[in-house]
């Protein structure tokens, strides 16, 4: 196995692409559909987002925070015992190594600087595998703000490590009983306080989702991996990879990749949950299965029934169990620009196995799904013999670990 060194720290340009009139992408995707009572919240934070990211001082000292305290630049590394089983050549971009152990640490530390320019004290947010509101709790014990996060109470039980993490750091965490008690009804929480607390405290979302300009704002302070990974992979290969491939929830980590390689000749693919089967209704795969509608703020691809009524989102990964998708992906998807493919649960476990075996690497279930593609893609012809493959190892999986344990205990495959 090798690894590209981490080399120095990526100060990111001032914008990238942006989304159009009030933060609609093509295809119409994103906007702003919020309670008249948070159009002057989004407005501010819309306005304090454009002067600090055209401010080469507000960029610097993001920059200064990434390396001297989230650790990055992260290193590329390369697969060469999984290369050889599957007849690619498997790069990892490697966020597990991040402080808090995945890429939700970029995109908080954005805001938490954002939230103390617009001198705000509290901090709230939502959560579903935890790592966001882990990476939230952190930022908000470093900067000294209130921190309150939204947890479904389903992945407060099967996310306990995650949840002592937050609360040791600080933070008050809030288990949420309603609906499927997962992120989509945490993030629902979190928009009512929000709602009744909007002078004093910032939202921060953890995805590339949420009214404009969440989707937008969220992608530019995630951009870190994909414009690393690029340079990275030109250093090692001489090139772009022929296949760049993140896991697809929100999809603030694939976003974030793929704006590092959107405008070169890379195919992107990113990878939803298909849960136990995309016939059996039991899945997350939003770009293949839903249908535009609004939900949280933005018009996107949500899964829905024949009412429009949203349907409960299934995935053995907590941070892709929800029903829709980023409004960037969505408008990639319809441009054609990226493809979105599934992996089911039980090829999650087994791509989880194998890079943990081959490698001595423990991914998280999350970007397990994007592994396991790689895994199908390769044995089937679908990525050609000998190509280079980036994956974004979005974050480690100690958090799975228990989890993981339980189910490969009763799997009678």
């Amino acid at each position: 196995m090798t690894s590209l060194a981490r080399g120095e720290p990526v100060l990111l340009g001032p914008a990238g692409p942006e989304p159009t009139g009030l933060g609609r992408f093509e295809g119409d995707f994103g906007g702003r559909f919020v309670p008249e009572s948070l159009v002057p919240a989004l407005e501010e934070l819309e306005h304090e987002f454009r002067a600090a990211w055209h401010s080469d001082e507000f960029r610097r000292e993001f920059a200064d925070l990434l390396q001297s305290y989230a650790g990055r630049p992260t290193p590329v590394t390369e697969c060469h015992r999984l290369s050889e089983r599957l007849g690619v050549r498997v790069l990892l971009k490697r966020e597990d190594l991040t402080h808090t152990g995945s890429h939700k640490i970029n995109n908080v530390l954005g805001q938490a600087l954002l939230t103390r320019r617009m001198s705000k004290r509290r901090l709230i947010a939502e959560t579903g595998a935890g790592q966001h509101g882990v990476a939230t709790a952190t930022a908000a014990a470093l900067f000294g703000l209130e921190c309150i996060v939204f947890m479904g109470a389903v992945d407060v039980e099967r996310q306990s490590l995650n949840v002592f993490r937050m609360r040791l750091l600080g933070a008050e965490v809030i288990p949420v009983h309603s609906g499927s008690a997962t992120l989509k009804d945490a993030i629902n929480d979190a928009l009512r306080d929000w709602v009744a607390t909007v002078e004093t405290t910032h939202y921060c979302i953890g995805s590339v989702v949420g009214p404009h300009p969440y989707p937008w704002m969220v992608r530019e302070f995630q951009r870190v991996v994909g414009d690393e990974a690029r340079t990275q992979c030109r250093a090692l290969l001489g090139g772009d990879p022929d296949v760049v491939v993140a896991c697809v929830g929100g999809g603030s980590n694939a976003i974030g990749t793929f704006a590092g390689f959107v405008d070169t000749d890379a195919r992107l693919v990113g990878v939803e949950a298909a849960g136990l089967g995309l016939e059996s209704g039991k899945h997350g795969a939003s770009v293949n299965r839903g249908v535009p509608g609004v939900l949280h703020g933005a018009k996107s691809l949500f899964l829905q029934d024949e009412h429009g009524q949203i349907r409960e989102a299934h995935s053995i990964s907590a941070g892709l169990d929800y029903p829709g998708v980023g409004p960037e992906h969505a408008a990639l998807a319809a441009a054609g620009r990226a493809e979105y493919a599934c992996a089911t649960d039980h090829e999650a476990l087994d791509a989880f196995q194998a890079l943990s075996v081959t490698e001595g690497i423990v991914p998280a279930l999350e970007p397990s799904h994007a592994l396991a593609w790689v895994t199908r893609a390769a044995r089937e012809g679908s990525i050609a013999p000998g190509s280079t493959v980036l994956v974004t190892l979005s974050g480690r999986g100690d958090k799975d670990a228990m989890q993981v344990a339980e189910h490969l205990s009763g799997d009678s495959r």
